[in-house]
């Protein structure tokens, strides 16, 4: 093996080792960064929910409060108009979810899931906490859950004290098995918001392998000029020597000197090759004046 060969595999070696390593140490930071965008995303979400909600319990609900004795409308209520405001998003993309969960809703439709209950239950138990974020494996792929607690308010138990105090078109619709008992203060939910992680992960995964083009790029030009320094410097030079050897060795004494200009140790080599071959000669010559 020569050694043009040797020292492009140690090169190949250290590029591999190199873009390995630039590889691995990318995947936690992109993944970090790729969090932080899907969570700002959903905290603009979250505030859009907040929003909606807002609106309907200063505005909408003291306008609909005497017809709801008479007929009950959902869109009083602050909940279902947050939903309704997220499904214009969810028709376009069909993955983002709104979920108002709760333990013991109204509408049997908002009842908390397994995964769901405990984040409840985890604010329940940590009642200073104001966010929780998480990411879940799910059939179509990795999703990251943004959630803030539902406080039970004070004008909340005017529907889900007991069912007495309740407008009897509500107990109409949804019956008196669920929904009621809530305490004041207490957390009765929490407001999830769902995105997918795959676009993000994919951007994420163009964005590293644009980094490694580049780094490849580097090595390659970094590959094209030590082959080009170690031919003209070493490898050269070298060969040149080897061939006046081989030529002295077979007897052909009157081989020009070879002269390599510098200071370095292919310039000591030719030197020293300079001097063995006349004294090589010098010695035939006196062998042949005997």
């Amino acid at each position: 093996m020569g050694i043009r060969t040797k020292f492009n595999l140690m090169l190949a070696l250290v590029a591999g080792l190199g873009v390995g390593l630039f590889w691995l140490a990318s995947i936690p930071f992109l993944h970090i960064v790729t969090n932080e965008e899907v969570l700002q995303s959903s905290r603009i979400m979250m505030e859009s929910a907040a929003g909606a909600r807002k609106y309907t319990s200063e505005q909408i609900t003291p306008l609909l409060k005497d017809d709801m004795k008479v007929s009950f409308h959902p869109q009083a209520v602050a909940a279902f108009a947050a939903k309704r405001n997220f499904d214009v998003l969810h028709a376009k993309f069909a993955d983002y979810r709104y979920r108002e969960a709760a333990l013991n809703p109204t509408n049997p439709e908002d009842r908390a899931v397994d995964w769901e209950a405990d984040i409840i239950n985890d604010f329940r138990a940590h009642p200073d906490k104001v966010e929780i974020s998480a990411e879940r494996d799910t059939p179509t792929g990795p999703m990251l859950d943004l959630a803030r607690p539902l406080v039970n308010k004070a004008a909340c138990l005017e529907c889900h004290s007991t069912p007495s105090v309740a407008p009897p078109t509500m107990i109409a619709l949804y019956g008196t098995q669920n929904g009621f008992g809530w305490r004041p203060n207490d957390i009765i939910g929490a407001q999830i918001v769902s995105v997918p992680m795959s676009v993000p992960n994919a951007r994420a995964e163009r964005v590293r392998t644009l980094f490694v083009l580049p780094f490849l790029g580097v090595f390659a030009l970094l590959f094209l000029l030590l082959n080009l320094l170690l031919d003209r410097m070493i490898l050269a030079p070298v060969n040149r020597i080897a061939r006046m050897a081989e030529a002295v060795s077979l007897g052909q004494p009157n081989i020009p000197a070879y002269e390599h200009e510098g200071s370095d140790q292919i310039a000591a080599l030719s030197a020293s090759f300079n001097r063995m071959r006349h004294s090589l000669q010098e010695a035939l010559r006196m062998l042949g004046e005997h």
